[in-house]
């Protein structure tokens, strides 16, 4: 089984290679690595609010979906800036990094 599990880890590694993933962090994905939450909450607010303006008044469910909308995407957000801050810890340990 750890085979695979290593044979798996592999070839995304091989993968994130051909796509670009070994290059040094630009100043926005270093911004975000620190700050995971921040940027999260960068995503939630704007779509909370664009989902409210387009609610309509009389709807009590909108709100609920606003909400739900806004928090899910700040979730997928921080998820994404903790990967990223993932992805530059293993370039600091390559010596592909600043590791700032």
């Amino acid at each position: 089984m750890a085979n695979w599990k290593r044979f798996f880890v592999d070839a995304f590694w091989t993968w994130d290679q051909t796509l670009g993933g070994q290059r040094r962090p630009t100043r926005i994905q270093k911004w975000v690595a620190r700050r995971p939450v921040r940027a999260g909450l960068c995503a939630t607010v704007p779509v909370t609010l664009l989902c409210l303006t387009l609610s309509r008044e009389k709807e009590p469910d909108d709100l609920l979906f606003a909400v739900s909308a806004g928090l899910s995407m700040g979730v997928i957000f921080g998820l994404t800036a903790f990967a990223e801050r993932l992805r530059q810890r293993r370039l600091k340990r390559l010596g592909i990094g600043d590791g700032s």
